[in-house]
């Protein structure tokens, strides 16, 4: 033939292969639309799994036997969050009969279900529609900021997949559910973004927002204190040519100091409120009473007694041991240098900062979601096999993670 040969039985036209057609295609294609078709497709597979266990869902606290899709995505905290969409935060702490603070609203922050409360003004569409609604858009501009994030570091292809695995991550179910993961996502990723573009002062309006939708402010003030000792130290580790100066320092240290400060502002807030000086921290040291009891907060000791509550000592303090070493490892093997260094400080400091003041029980695969960058290192192998397996992987973890946590079984004690 004049226009091209015949390879077997497949032909090549105009000297190209089908594979190499398929590719050129998919590249024409814009990567947001690849990757909002990935997380469509996601959030469909995920969707149905939580409408098969709705229809297992047996009546309780929160919802109905059988419940439709809406109510059954809007319990555990998204209960919590109705309520302070609906009613606010309370001016007294409940307490118990031995005078302990127990579960109440202040453990929740402010921006997404005051976001809600302002939909649901606007549209008079219901909390549970719009609270889903708002996580959905959230997540889908989640994935697409992680994306453009990672694609700072990695190729088209390595990018893409890391993404992929965003989407179908066993906790991806955040993402269509009635709680905040999906807005913090979104503002942490493009605070991530902007610091590796190094445009600081944009950072701060969103820094201010992510602090009062999760709690990583002191967590964020971590990694930039990190990055500056590391620019001060290696500035090439960090992409820089010279050490800092005051005025090059200066942004950066603005911006930390204020994501500090707005994870000092929550618990204030509270105080202010409640006038109880500690109303944040006996509230939250009231989930973790059914493990341990009543306990002061010392830093650096929740993982410890969790361990040990778990697994029992001497076992627990091993398993711990092993757990930081070899996360340590993982962050810094010659490998995870692709995704560049920010990343992986921004790791260290929210694992630094769960170490100070997060008791391990079942949320915390939920509350492990904003190292999702470290992905990027995950993805870096290029074998189909691999890739395909992992993906399967992460699904079938998602069937465990919603069966062991999310579905409502008598008294559960493992809330998501």
């Amino acid at each position: 033939m004049a226009d091209g040969v015949t390879t077997g039985s497949a032909p090549v036209v105009a000297g190209r292969r089908p594979g190499v057609r398929w590719r050129a295609r998919y590249r024409a294609v814009p990567w947001w639309v690849r990757i909002t078709v990935v997380y469509v497709v996601a959030r469909i597979v995920t969707g149905a799994m939580l409408l098969a266990y709705a229809g297992q869902q047996a009546a309780n606290s929160f919802t109905v036997q059988h419940p439709s899709y809406l109510s059954f995505a809007a319990i555990w905290d998204g209960a919590w969050y109705r309520v302070i969409a609906t009613g606010g935060y309370p001016s007294t702490l409940p307490v118990d009969a031995a005078g302990h603070v127990t579960e109440n609203a202040w453990a929740f922050m402010p921006a997404y279900p005051f976001l809600v409360r302002g939909l649901m003004l606007l549209t008079g569409a219901s909390f549970e529609a719009v609270a889903v609604t708002v996580s959905l858009v959230a997540g889908w501009g989640a994935a697409l900021v992680f994306r453009r994030l990672l694609g700072r570091f990695l190729d088209d292809g390595r990018a893409t997949f890391a993404t992929v695995l965003f989407c179908v991550a066993p906790v991806s179910a955040m993402f269509q559910v009635a709680y905040a993961e999906s807005m913090g996502m979104f503002l942490l990723l493009v605070a991530l973004l902007l610091l590796v573009d190094r445009r600081w002062w944009t950072m701060l309006p969103v820094v201010l927002l992510l602090g009062m939708t999760r709690p990583t402010g002191l967590a964020f003030g971590l990694l930039v204190a990190l990055f500056l000792v590391v620019w001060a130290v290696r500035p090439a580790w960090v992409r820089e040519y010279a050490r800092p100066t005051v005025r090059t320092a200066l942004p950066p240290l603005v911006v930390g100091a204020v994501s500090g400060l707005v994870g000092l502002a929550w618990p204030a807030i509270a105080w202010a409120v409640t006038g109880v000086p500690k109303a944040y921290t006996d509230t939250e040291l009231a989930w973790r009473s059914s493990y341990i009891g009543w306990q002061e907060l010392v830093p650096f000791t929740p993982w410890v007694q969790g361990f040990g509550w778990w697994f029992r000592q001497p076992a627990g303090g091993i398993l711990l041991a092993v757990a930081v070493v070899g996360f340590a490892v993982f962050v810094f093997q010659p490998a995870a240098r692709r995704i560049g260094l920010e990343l992986r400080l921004w790791a260290v400091a929210y694992v630094v900062y769960l170490l100070a003041v997060f008791f391990p029980q079942s949320s915390t695969w939920r509350i492990l979601l904003p190292i999702a960058p470290l992905l990027g290192i995950v993805a870096l192998p290029r074998s189909s096999v691999y890739r395909v397996l992992l993906v399967a992987a992460c699904l079938v973890l998602q069937w465990m993670w919603l069966d062991a946590c999310w579905l409502v079984d008598g008294y559960d004690w493992t809330p998501p």
